[in-house]
């Protein structure tokens, strides 16, 4: 969960921003789209989940593993290497 109130704003924000994605895709769906729109949709609805875990995820290491005086660079170093590997992961 985001601590600070800019990551919670954040994640509230994205998460009203899918919200009103899958409204979206609902509205295609019942109003007959053409495929490809739909599958446009999901692709979009899907990026926005997947960068809100993302985010999320991002947040949690770094709470869980705050930057301190006794962490060495190769840990540091090892937490922003498993950040970035996930967002590659989930894009």
């Amino acid at each position: 969960m985001p601590y600070s109130p800019e990551e919670k704003k954040q994640a509230l924000t994205r998460a009203r921003r899918i919200k009103g994605q899958v409204a979206a895709l609902e509205q295609a769906l019942e109003n007959g789209a053409e495929c490809g729109a739909v599958l446009q949709q999901l692709a979009a609805v899907r990026g926005a989940v997947n960068g809100l875990m993302a985010a999320i995820l991002e947040s949690y290491l770094r709470e869980e593993f705050p930057h301190s005086e006794s962490m060495s660079e190769s840990q540091t170093k090892s937490i922003d290497d498993a950040i970035s590997i996930v967002r590659s992961y989930l894009r």
